[in-house]
């Protein structure tokens, strides 16, 4: 089984991710280590990604999932365009979306030291936001541990 972490940037994905790794035994691996090194410029000097942007990006992923049995990704995947690509045919692979509000999400990413996301993008991020119909969806101001337990409870 793979499971991807998605929503926008500050919502704790690459947190839950790392924690539910420990807890299942499986990889984590962070989406924003695989960016190019031209979509992380784009994002350092607060440029918003295109969709033509993100593709090789999205291609990479989804050749990791493919390389895979059980993990978890940590990938915003905001539009369901992205996400139905990263699908592909895996009957699978687990959606789980860490939700919050918009200024519960910029509070924390202005507290956030040494990341190349800007919290004057998280607008950006909310407007490209497409919420999935087909994910487990987890309130974000609960505790990393209450999420955790959520999650493993479900899956």
């Amino acid at each position: 089984m793979i499971c991807i972490l998605m929503g926008v940037s500050g919502s704790g994905k690459s947190t839950i991710g790392q924690l539910l790794s420990k807890k299942l035994g499986w990889p984590f691996y962070d989406g924003d280590d695989f960016h190019p090194p031209e979509n992380v410029a784009k994002m350092r000097q607060g440029i918003p990604l295109t969709d033509e942007d993100r593709h090789s990006w999205l291609s990479t992923l989804r050749s990791l999932i493919e390389q895979h049995q059980n993990g978890i990704i940590a990938c915003s995947s905001l539009k369901e365009s992205y996400r139905e690509f990263l699908q592909g045919d895996r009957s699978d692979l687990v959606w789980i979306y860490l939700k919050g509000s918009y200024e519960e999400i910029l509070e924390r990413m202005q507290h956030r030291t040494n990341h190349f996301m800007k919290p004057q993008m998280l607008r950006s991020q909310f407007a490209t936001l497409e919420e999935p119909k087909n994910a487990l969806v987890i309130d974000i101001s609960l505790s990393p541990e209450k999420i955790i337990e959520q999650i493993v409870a479900i899956l």
